[in-house]
């Protein structure tokens, strides 16, 4: 990953640290388990039994950062003899150690996902297990849902199957490395694959009308006792693992389609005509050249979010997308909206179940799809109300208040200057825009604006820094007034 990094003052970091404190205990986060809860995870590790079916003979390796240790998945990517490409991918198998309705499940089903703070990670399930025997760590043999795709030369899928195996990854990659090793040539086969049935799959993923948008991250890290904010770039390799997920996900999905029972991740594209006609807007007033014809998600592709006009137009341009959310059906009584449009097909969580409570539901129903049996009942009886308890999870407001407090901290003492921002959102007030979001740079900050005339999409303007303050009670922790 690509950082440009920003430093905190010894104040600062204190002051983040106390805010973060504060955050979690305001969400109510449980940073803790229950002993009645660490006591079963204990049982449930000495009771697991592996799978019959014994599949440590594939070389797989997992991609993730250095520091992880709770690994959902693993990959071997191959050739097929006759033409075309086999992805084994391997899935952590959560529910060899959680039984339904135990204080395993119990405690998950309150948890929701796994959290991560800058400071520390709040883990769905406990690490005896999570950063244990159902992590796909290197040399250790553990049970998981192992899938099989076959690929055509063009990258596309014409068989995939999932079941139970026990496995054993090989190696611990992570993005930086395997980037390095893929660019020199040094990387081996199975590791230099993922960069040629990633571009494919990339490809198959334009044809659909799929959108991938990567605009940078902003990213709160917590080394040798030291906050850093920064913005982080994505590297290619993230992108290709990430079509290797979204194969599975969408793969999943129909294998549940065809059983006729499963959750979906769904999500419409909007409909409302002004929606559609201000995103034309926004990019005529930025200068792109958005012609006849050319879709939005063609739009998007062109697009280079290190250009600040682009990167203004993706960040606004999200409008097309409405919200997603988990669509639950039964019995073959398919949903009529039942695709994900930014991922343009009907599409599943089910790779990161360590993380993530409904891909524990989703696995087990592909599993017993594809071994032509029924759902287990737990999965049954838990299955409609998967979507209100995934609508409680707290992942992404833990992660953009996170960011908020490590803005707010860095420029606690520099209230009063002025910065060089770029106008990256903006909000109508009366008809013209006078509030929005600003861009800043150095340090990796973007926070509210106001403005005492009409702001300019994708404009750089001169603004001064009005409050920065980790405790101010409501959102807008970071605040620039236009001058």
């Amino acid at each position: 990953m690509r950082r440009r990094q920003m430093h905190m003052s010894d104040e600062a970091q204190a002051a983040l640290l106390s805010a973060l404190q504060e955050l979690r205990t305001e969400l109510k986060i449980p940073t803790k388990f229950p002993k009645r809860v660490l006591a079963a995870a204990d049982e449930a590790v000495a009771k697991a039994q592996p799978p019959a079916e014994d599949r440590t003979d594939l070389p797989l390796f997992t991609i993730d950062p250095p520091t992880s240790k709770d690994l959902d998945q693993a990959m071997h990517l191959e050739r097929r003899p006759g033409g075309g490409y086999r992805v084994h991918y391997a899935i952590a198998d959560v529910a060899a150690f959680v039984e339904a309705g135990r204080p395993l499940d119990a405690e998950a089903h309150d948890r929701i996902e796994t959290l991560y703070f800058p400071d520390l990670k709040v883990p769905l399930y406990p690490p005896v297990i999570s950063e244990g025997p159902a992590s796909l760590l290197p040399g250790q043999v553990v049970p998981a849902l192992l899938w099989q795709h076959d690929l055509d030369a063009y990258g596309k899928v014409t068989a995939s199957s999932v079941g139970r195996a026990k496995v054993c990854s090989q190696a611990k990659l992570n993005y930086q490395g395997v980037q390095q090793d893929i660019d020199a040539g040094t990387a081996q086969e199975s590791i230099a694959l993922l960069r040629e049935i990633g571009k494919l799959r990339e490809a198959v993923e334009a044809d659909r009308g799929g959108i991938s948008v990567n605009l940078p991250d902003q990213e709160v890290t917590l080394n040798d006792g030291t906050f850093r904010l920064s913005y982080v770039a994505t590297l290619p390799v993230e992108g290709w693992n990430e079509q290797i997920s979204l194969m599975t996900g969408m793969a999943a999905a129909q294998i549940m389609l065809d059983s006729g029972t499963g959750i979906l991740r769904t999500q419409k594209e909007t409909s409302d005509q002004n929606v559609v006609q201000r995103v034309h807007d926004i990019a005529t007033s930025l200068g792109i050249d958005w012609q006849p014809g050319l879709t939005y998600a063609q739009l998007v592709r062109k697009l280079d979010p290190n250009d600040h006009k682009h990167m203004a137009f993706l960040s606004e341009a999200t409008a097309m997308l409405l919200k997603a959310k988990y669509t639950v059906f039964r019995d073959h009584q398919i949903p009529d909206d039942k695709k994900h449009a930014a991922i343009a097909a009907p599409y599943a969580h089910c790779t990161a179940p360590l993380r993530r409570l409904v891909d524990r539901y989703t696995g087990e129903l592909c599993v017993a799809a594809c071994a032509g049996k029924a759902p287990p009942d737990w999965v049954l009886e838990a299955l409609y109300c998967l979507p209100c308890d995934m609508e409680r999870g707290k992942g992404k407001v833990a992660d953009r208040d996170s960011v908020d407090l490590a803005e707010a901290a860095v420029l606690k003492n520099r209230v009063g200057e002025v910065f060089d921002v770029t106008i990256i959102n903006t909000e109508k007030e009366a008809g013209s825009p006078k509030e929005g979001t600003a861009h800043l740079a150095e340090p990796a900050v973007m926070g509210k604006i106001t403005s005492d005339t009409p702001l300019k999409l994708g404009a750089s303007v001169r603004a001064e820094l009005k409050r920065a303050d980790p405790f101010f009670v409501g959102k807008q922790k970071v605040l620039f007034r236009a001058v």
